[in-house]
């Protein structure tokens, strides 16, 4: 497909289930784009699904077979423009000397290997497509460091280092290689997740300021698809006016 021709939108979103990707599939689809959304919880994709119209695809990011078949299926039922790179995650707030290794782990494997995977088996559609896009969600833990954070920050390090190096790999094809990267967004899990399940520890995250939403995000997401496809958005770090860094919040 020629640069100049007009292909049907449509993005794969990836950890669609909750949050900046359920947030991210509400307003492609507001906006009249078709979306396959992507994440292990099938009833809550059929949710979503039900709601904006979205195609739902239930798999593991983390899994050759079922990555897969997600570009099998989506090269069958055709193709695809974009792809949000969001699923990710934090596990623990720990420092380096009481660090669990099996939490690094799993961290880098949906962060750094689940973007690799998914983006190097759409690669081959977002290029013939014409007009592709490939779009992480990092966060500003790629950008600096904070006490107790390593192993997310050094998996979003490493995942921001993927997307920077694909864009110098990609010169010369039909495709953006965009760079969000978000401050504290206070969605239903992020937090809850990090911290084991301790919702009230979860809920301090977000005390004494407004933290960003998970709405806040799909909007820039949507901003920087719907640009003029000459026009790259290579890095676009967004924080709640509270939060002057990683480790400096103005609460009240």
């Amino acid at each position: 497909m020629s640069e100049t021709a007009t292909p049907a939108l449509r993005a794969v979103v990836t950890g669609a289930s909750s949050g900046i990707g359920a947030a991210t599939v509400r307003r492609l689809r507001a906006e009249g784009w078709d979306v396959v959304a992507v994440a292990r919880r099938a009833d809550r994709l059929e949710a979503l699904a039900a709601e904006t119209g979205a195609e739902p695809f239930a798999a593991d990011l983390t899994s050759d077979e079922d990555v897969a078949r997600l570009a099998a299926h989506v090269e069958a039922t055709g193709g695809l423009t974009s792809l949000v790179n969001n699923a990710g995650g934090a596990l623990g707030l720990d420092p380096v000397a009481e660090a669990d290794v099996e939490g690094w782990r799993r961290m880098y494997d949906i962060n750094v290997l689940g973007t690799l995977r998914v983006t190097k088996a759409l690669l081959p559609q977002l290029k013939a497509s014409g007009r592709g896009d490939v779009l992480v969600v990092t966060s500003t833990a790629a950008i600096g460091p904070y006490e107790g954070g390593a192993g997310y920050t050094g998996a979003k390090h490493a995942e921001r280092m993927l997307t920077t190096t694909l864009r110098l790999e990609l010169i010369g094809e039909p495709v953006r290689v965009i760079d969000i990267a978000p401050g504290a967004v206070a969605t239903e899990e992020f937090s809850l997740v990090r911290f084991g399940g301790d919702a009230e520890r979860a809920a301090k995250v977000y005390e004494g300021y407004q933290p960003l939403l998970a709405e806040d995000i799909a909007d820039v997401i949507a901003f920087a698809l719907t640009r003029p496809h000459h026009v790259n958005i290579d890095t676009l770090v967004v924080r709640p006016r509270a939060q002057v860094s990683n480790t400096q919040t103005a609460r009240s």
